[in-house]
């Protein structure tokens, strides 16, 4: 059995013992006959101090740039997300915070530039996040980034309940796409639907219309690392 750190004992006294411990403390502390680490991967001010941010063990200590840069060179993923900002959803960041999870090429939010950063726990951070200006802009902007790489452009999928719409446990996901998710409650805007490419809807049996639109995006990210992630 591993004994209680100083900071579980704390919360045990406080009447909570239900808490878990995130995070490591100085490295001084936590790795007293090892020298603290100098190259330039590591946040002095993080070694210092300690690091409870929500990050993956491997990455304890390191700075942004290089937790972002390392993603990059493992490579990401073939695709990517995208969300309407028309009604400043929480959702959004919540959204973001998936993208990271599942290792997405990028983001893309359309609509007004300010978001809800709130419920991406700053994963926004390591994470590729452009803007665009309106559901036009977005298709022009990646239809010429693609014609500039000489590639295909991904194949656009909007995720709704909408008439026309193909059951996702059915549904084949291209490994080069962007799946593009709306507001919660409208969802995607009408002029969204003209635009993409494919449609598809997570099948239900209760009684509401359809999931939160962070849970929904949650669904559809698994499910391609189901169909093209490299698993284990």
């Amino acid at each position: 059995m591993i004994p209680p750190s100083d900071f579980t004992k704390r919360v045990m006294a406080a009447g909570d013992p239900g808490l878990r411990e995130i995070g490591v403390g100085p490295w001084n502390e936590e790795h007293p006959s090892e020298p603290k680490p100098t190259d330039s991967r590591y946040d002095q001010q993080l070694l210092d101090e300690g690091d409870q941010r929500n990050v993956m063990d491997r990455y304890r200590y390191w700075t942004v740039e290089a937790i972002k840069k390392d993603l990059d060179d493992k490579g990401r993923y073939g695709f990517e997300v995208a969300v309407e900002n028309w009604t400043h959803d929480f959702n959004i960041g919540s959204i973001v915070r998936t993208a990271n999870a599942f290792t997405a090429n990028a983001v893309h939010i359309i609509g007004p530039r300010k978001w809800n950063r709130k419920g991406a726990l700053m994963t926004e951070l390591y994470q590729h996040v452009y803007h665009h200006a309106s559901i036009e802009e977005f298709v022009e902007n990646i239809t010429k980034q693609a014609d500039e790489a000489g590639t295909p452009r991904p194949r656009i999928i909007a995720l709704d309940i909408v008439p026309g719409a193909v059951p996702i446990e059915t549904y084949d996901f291209p490994e080069n796409c962007i799946m593009i998710f709306g507001a919660e409650g409208p969802g995607l805007t009408t002029k969204a639907l003209e635009l993409v490419d494919d449609v598809v809807y997570i099948s239900q049996t209760g009684s509401v219309r359809s999931l939160n639109a962070g849970a929904a995006a949650a669904v559809a990210m698994h499910t391609w690392i189901m169909q093209h992630g490299r698993i284990g």
